[in-house]
């Protein structure tokens, strides 16, 4: 045969190879975790205030999910994605308690990683680590890789931060992160969200063979809201409130900034068609900002740390080329347990086995499916709790809530109404906490209900011990 047919023969045979490899190629996923962003903070959930075209542009090619709920606060909506076990299982049920996660023995808990790596991922997990840091740092849960820091809205350095704040002082401890165990410094310069970035493209970079699983857990939108490299200088008589009303918009704006260039990279690295984005708020508006975190010119009913809809109902939205349907609202209850059997599906992993794993996998409705495997949600914190459908939601003492107008308001329900879709509902979300029994599990024992703290007075010492040591 002649040289030139033949080359064109070898070439059409090594495409239709190349095309078949990326047909049957494990999907690579990708998990973006924003902190403290509510569901009325994105612009494709119809915020008034907050404009976020990358994320929107994400949401509305995929299938974005109204009725989606975690736990209200960090740390236990973090062990409940992770661990895909609610609270009263693992005993994550507040802030501090998060700590006390079993990492060894016959009872140790399984997060993510360690669910697909039985399938060939690569993972790493970039970004806030927070309450989980006492339980182990990540390479501890399985994370290949790591960019990690232990505190919450890590931005920019001490010295930084000094001259950024009215009084001049310092909140939380962001002169360091640590990447695969080595403690770095970070520089006077060096804005860490893009520390983060940097390191989160890199290591893409070295795994697009894939395939591969990034946790990318992002400091946005979390406090202490400080100027990002974006923000214009402060005008003339600018007051403190009006500044961090700009500030705040500056941070929705620069994390909406990174999630457009991370997506960015999937596409140039040729990894975007081959690979599953699903992006997450951890809880509810933080509390100084949901009067103004508005949809049609109302608020939220609650907001982070309330067991109201604006504490634990987050922006949650999946998006796969060629898997789900653009444009596609799902109104079906679902909350944070359902990532790890979701991730276990698409990797082809088996689930952890001797424990109940309270999760449902979502894939089905990732591909635009209308039915869901589960009728409630669960939504935890300390010990308060509740069951939700989509027009009900009954909790810890009983009380009913009529939810039609949610997340604006919920109505408490009368004990002895005569309504008999209240009485079905009351008797359905009472089965389905009866089948869960959270009260036999773990329990908040020394905690103020609000989930915050285990020990109020233990940390008010250790905050007075650091004030009187500076």
């Amino acid at each position: 045969m002649p040289l030139r047919p033949l080359v064109a023969l070898v070439a059409v045979f090594s495409a239709c190879l190349a095309s078949l490899s990326g047909a049957t190629a494990k999907p690579n996923i990708v998990y973006i975790l924003a902190d403290d962003l509510g569901f009325a903070e994105l612009g494709c959930n119809g915020a008034d205030k907050y404009k976020t075209p990358h994320i929107d542009a994400l949401a509305n090619n995929g299938v974005r999910f109204t009725r989606f709920y975690t736990a209200p606060l960090c740390g236990p909506s973090r062990s409940l994605i992770l661990t895909g076990r609610y609270a009263f299982r693992t005993g994550a049920v507040t802030q501090d308690a998060c700590k006390t996660i079993i990492r060894k023995g016959d009872k140790a808990e399984q997060m993510i990683p360690t669910v697909l790596k039985q399938a060939g991922y690569a993972t790493a997990m970039i970004g806030k680590w927070g309450q989980l840091s006492p339980s182990g740092d990540p390479a501890e849960w399985g994370f290949d890789h790591d960019f990690h820091f232990k505190a919450s809205g890590m931005y920019w350095n001490s010295a930084r931060v000094k001259t950024m704040t009215d009084d001049g002082k310092v909140r939380g401890d962001p002169d360091t992160y640590v990447i695969d165990g080595k403690t770095i410094p970070v520089k006077d310069s060096e804005y860490i969200p893009d520390l983060m970035h940097k390191d989160a493209v890199a290591w893409l970079e070295a795994h697009k063979d894939g395939p591969f699983f990034l946790y990318y857990s992002m400091s946005h939108v979390h406090g202490e809201i400080l100027p990002t490299p974006d923000s214009a200088p402060s005008p003339a008589g600018e007051t403190a409130a009006a500044r961090l009303a700009r500030h705040y918009n500056d941070n929705i704006a620069y994390m909406d900034k990174l999630v457009g260039k991370l997506t960015a990279e999937l596409d140039r690295l040729k990894l975007r068609d081959n690979t599953l984005i699903v992006f997450m708020g951890d809880n509810g508006t933080a509390k100084a900002h949901a009067p103004v975190a508005t949809i049609g010119g109302q608020r939220l009913d609650g907001e982070k740390g309330s067991m109201k809809e604006g504490g634990g109902l987050v922006p949650f939205f999946a998006t796969w080329p060629g898997v789900t349907p653009a444009g596609k609202v799902n109104a079906n209850v679902a909350d944070a347990s359902d990532l790890l059997p979701t991730f276990a599906e698409v990797a082809g992993a088996p689930l952890p086995a001797g424990r109940v794993i309270d999760g449902r996998s979502l894939v089905s409705q990732f591909k635009g499916g209308t039915q869901s495997p589960r009728t409630w949600a669960y939504c935890q914190l300390s010990n308060n709790y509740y069951v939700r459908e989509a027009g009900w939601k009954l909790d810890q003492s009983g009380t009913l809530y009529d939810m039609k107008d949610a997340p604006f308001k919920e109505v408490a329900v009368a004990a002895d109404t005569k309504d008999e879709a209240a009485i079905a509902a009351r008797q359905r979300l009472a089965a389905a906490l009866a089948g869960l029994n959270p009260s036999a599990g773990y329990k908040d024992e020394v905690g103020d209900g609000s989930g915050r703290s285990g020990n109020k007075e233990e940390k008010k010492k250790k905050t007075k011990k650091v004030k009187e040591a500076k």
